[in-house]
C-alpha cells in the first residue's frame, strides 16, 4: 500500500495516493500544474480523473479518437481506458484535476454531462473549479478535519459540474437555437474524426453538416476559439504526433494517415507547429525516458 504524498512546487501541486474513505465516493488525488511544452501522459489509470484546462492548448486521445483542447474545456479519463494527453509545444496548458473512485462515480458523471461517447465538455467558470481545488490543497494533512474538508470539496466539485451541465444548451435542452449550433459543431468534429486521413477540406465539412462555411467558422470560433481550418490542421498534426510517439510507422506513412498527400508539406506543417521535424520529434519523445527521475514521476502522475 502506497503512502499518501503531498508535493508543493512552483508549477506542480498535488496530494496523491489518498486512502479510500467510502465505497460510494472517494477522492484519490487532486492538484494543479503549469505544464511544460510537450508534457505527456500515456497509459491506463485505475480511477476516474477530470482535468479542467485553465489556459493554453493540448490534445487528449482515447480509443483512437483525438480532441484538440484549450482553455475552458475539461476532459474525463476513465479507468481501464488507454489514453494519451499532451500539452502544446508553443502554448502548453495549465490545468487543475481531481481523481476519484466509488459506486456513485458513474451516476455523478452522468449528471455532469459526461458519457461513454462524450469525454470532453466546456465549463463556464474556471475560477470556481480552481478555487475549490486550491482550497483543498491548503488542507493537505491526513487529520480527520482535513480529510473531511477534502471530502466536502469533492462534493462541491460535483455540485459545480451538475450546475455547469445545466448551463450547456446541448445538455440541458434550453435555448434551441444555440443548441442547434452546438450540434453542427459536434457533427463537424465527428466528420473530421472519421475522415481526417482523406485530405478533407473545410468545404467538405460544411457540406456534410449542411451549412455554409462562414456560419460553420463562426460556430467554431464560439466553441473552440479557432477557425475550422486551424482546428482541422491541429487535429491532423496532433494525430500524427500521437502516431510518431506510439507506433513505429515510417514518417511517410504517418503523413498519409494524417491526410497529407505530400510528405514535404506534412513535414513543413509539423515543424511549424512543434518547432521540430517529425523525425526529430520522435527521437525527442523517446529521449524523455532518459530524463532524471523527478520529472518522470511528475509526468506519470498526471
Amino acid at each position: 500500500m502506497r503512502t499518501s504524498k503531498f508535493t508543493d512546487e512552483k508549477n506542480f501541486h498535488c496530494l496523491e495516493d489518498l486512502q479510500e474513505t467510502s465505497s460510494e465516493l472517494s477522492l484519490i488525488h487532486f492538484g494543479s500544474e503549469n505544464c511544460m511544452p510537450n508534457h505527456v501522459f500515456a497509459g491506463i489509470r485505475d480511477e476516474f480523473i477530470i482535468h479542467f484546462i485553465l489556459s493554453g492548448h493540448g490534445f487528449y486521445s482515447c480509443e483512437r479518437n483525438i480532441w484538440p483542447l484549450t482553455q475552458g474545456q475539461m476532459f474525463l479519463v476513465r479507468p481501464g481506458d488507454s489514453v494519451v494527453y499532451c500539452s502544446d509545444s508553443r502554448d502548453p496548458w495549465s490545468y487543475v484535476w481531481f481523481g476519484f473512485k466509488g459506486t456513485r462515480a458513474k451516476s455523478l458523471l452522468a449528471q455532469s454531462g459526461f458519457s461513454r461517447d462524450r469525454l470532453t465538455l466546456p465549463f463556464m467558470d474556471g475560477e470556481a473549479f480552481a478555487g475549490v481545488i486550491n482550497e483543498m490543497l491548503q488542507h493537505n494533512t491526513l487529520t480527520p478535519a482535513d480529510t473531511l474538508f477534502r471530502e466536502s470539496g469533492l462534493y462541491r466539485l460535483f455540485s459545480l459540474l451538475a450546475a455547469n451541465a445545466e448551463s450547456i444548451p446541448s445538455l440541458s435542452g434550453s435555448e434551441p437555437d444555440r443548441s442547434a449550433g452546438s450540434q453542427y459543431v459536434s457533427q463537424a468534429v465527428d466528420y473530421i474524426n472519421a475522415n481526417y486521413m482523406h485530405a478533407i477540406s473545410v468545404t467538405d465539412i460544411a457540406d456534410h453538416v449542411g451549412i455554409s462555411r462562414t456560419y460553420l467558422n463562426r460556430l467554431f470560433h464560439q466553441v473552440y476559439n479557432s477557425s475550422v481550418q486551424d482546428f482541422l490542421m491541429n487535429y491532423k498534426l496532433d494525430k500524427a504526433a500521437f502516431l510518431l510517439v506510439n507506433t513505429e510507422m515510417p514518417v511517410k506513412e504517418i503523413s498519409q494517415n494524417a491526410g497529407y498527400r505530400d510528405p514535404l508539406v506534412f513535414s513543413k506543417a509539423f515543424k511549424t507547429k512543434y518547432d521540430v521535424s517529425p523525425k526529430n520529434y520522435r527521437a525527442f519523445r523517446q529521449s524523455l525516458e532518459l530524463r532524471e527521475e523527478r520529472p518522470l514521476q511528475a509526468e506519470n502522475l498526471m
